[in-house]
């Protein structure tokens, strides 16, 4: 009958103690060569029968240890225990002698460390041995910061040393899931040079990525044939690397978004093809951002403020800005400058930065002017002041070559205001 690994033990320490006590009987009997049959039995490679059952009881109870090392040492303990009370002090000199024998070693064999089976997680173990025990502490299954998963991502770690703002993309949790997903070389290097390739500086890359962290949701054969198309459309290769890093969003769109973007602008504004293409360079958002606002504005020029097709055209190839402002800023605008201070439709046409200019920074110069009675606007009359040069230069040449007075004057009024 096979032996479980709780009687194993026992069973051995039984074994050793007959065969021990047989010795003792021998040596009684046959006092003269004691010493030779001690002798053999600690080390002489040929032995009694008993002698060589104590070889294979050793190994056998070295195996059982392996097993399970606890239940080991709670029935060595026990039985050694019982030894000691009732065996003599010579018993205890044969039994150190029996733990040294040479055939054995204290070792096993490779074969025989194969055919052992693995140690369970759920052995028990002593205190000494958990102290000794240094495990990671465990990455939490949700949080509301990337920061806990910083020193566990190699991934992340890398991003932050490219300048990416962590805690302005942990608050996308779409994309803190999608970043803690990414390989650093398979997925994010390849990207990282291809915009490398575009002309991005490494000191841009992590403003961009902070921007459009989805672009490594991207192909990369996608983003490639998105920039081939641009260049088949004659962008320079300095445009397009513009573009990118002031619209970082512009590679994430389709060839056929990007396609019907330059031709509604093209075709609503009727515009060349190269004003077109200098337009959308002047300012690339308006190939990612929505087409309402400039929609709702070009009604707002033609319908509301009496501009002509031509003239838009005009406005917005000087400050394309003005397609997406805000609709009640340039209303507001223009009634000052239009109906306050009598500038006519023909010459806003001529200075559209008027719209692209704070209105409280107009009305206090015109009033200033007013007040020095030197508003005038008409080219055809002496001392014209153009649009251009009263919304566009510093306060200190506005009042030295425009308005004739001192900083301090001016600083003084305003006070009044």
């Amino acid at each position: 009958m096979a032996l479980s690994a709780q009687q194993i033990p026992r069973w051995f320490n039984s074994i050793k103690l007959g065969s021990f006590i047989n010795t003792v009987q021998l040596t009684k009997c046959f006092p003269g060569p004691r010493k030779i049959l001690l002798h053999g039995f600690s080390a002489q490679p040929q032995m009694s029968s008993d002698n060589c059952f104590l070889q294979w009881g050793f190994r056998t109870y070295r195996i059982s240890s392996l097993w399970n090392s606890s239940q080991f040492t709670n029935s060595k303990g026990q039985d050694s225990n019982s030894a000691q009370s009732t065996l003599l002090p010579l018993v205890n000199e044969q039994s150190e002698k029996a733990q040294k024998i040479k055939s054995f070693d204290s070792e096993l064999s490779l074969e025989e460390l194969d055919d052992l089976p693995p140690l369970s997680p759920l052995q028990p173990i002593s205190e000494e041995e958990a102290i000794q025990i240094i495990a990671d502490p465990p990455l939490p299954p949700a949080s509301f910061t990337l920061r806990d998963y910083v020193d566990h991502s190699e991934t992340l770690q890398k991003l932050v040393l490219l300048g990416v703002n962590l805690s302005k993309i942990e608050k996308h949790p779409d994309a803190a899931n999608l970043l803690l997903r990414l390989d650093f070389e398979k997925d994010i290097k390849p990207i990282l040079l291809f915009l490398k390739d575009l002309g991005l500086e490494d000191n841009q890359l992590g403003t961009f990525l902070t921007k459009n962290y989805a672009i490594f949701s991207e192909d990369l054969e996608n983003l490639k044939t998105r920039v081939a198309y641009l260049q088949s459309k004659n962008f320079r290769k300095k445009d397009i690397e513009q573009m990118v890093r002031k619209a970082p969003f512009l590679l994430n769109f389709s060839v056929e978004r990007l396609d019907n973007r330059l031709g509604f602008f093209q075709k609503e504004l009727e515009l060349s093809v190269k004003k077109t293409r200098d337009l959308v360079v002047r300012l690339p958002r308006l190939l990612t951002g929505s087409l309402e606002p400039v929609k709702e504005n070009m009604k707002v020029y033609c319908l509301e403020l009496g501009f002509k097709h031509n003239e838009i055209q005009h406005m917005i190839t000087r400050i394309p800005k003005m397609l997406t402002a805000n609709k009640r800023k340039l209303t507001e605008t223009f009634d000052y400058v239009h109906n306050v201070m009598s500038i006519p439709h023909h010459m806003i046409v001529k200075f559209p930065q008027v719209f692209n200019t704070r209105l409280f920074k107009v009305k206090e110069r015109h009033l200033f002017l007013s007040y020095l009675r030197r508003a005038q606007y008409d080219p055809a009359k002496p001392n014209y002041i153009s649009l251009d040069k009263l919304v566009s230069i510093p306060d200190e040449v506005f009042c030295e070559e425009i308005a004739k007075a001192s900083l301090q004057d001016f600083q003084k009024f305003l006070k009044t205001l």
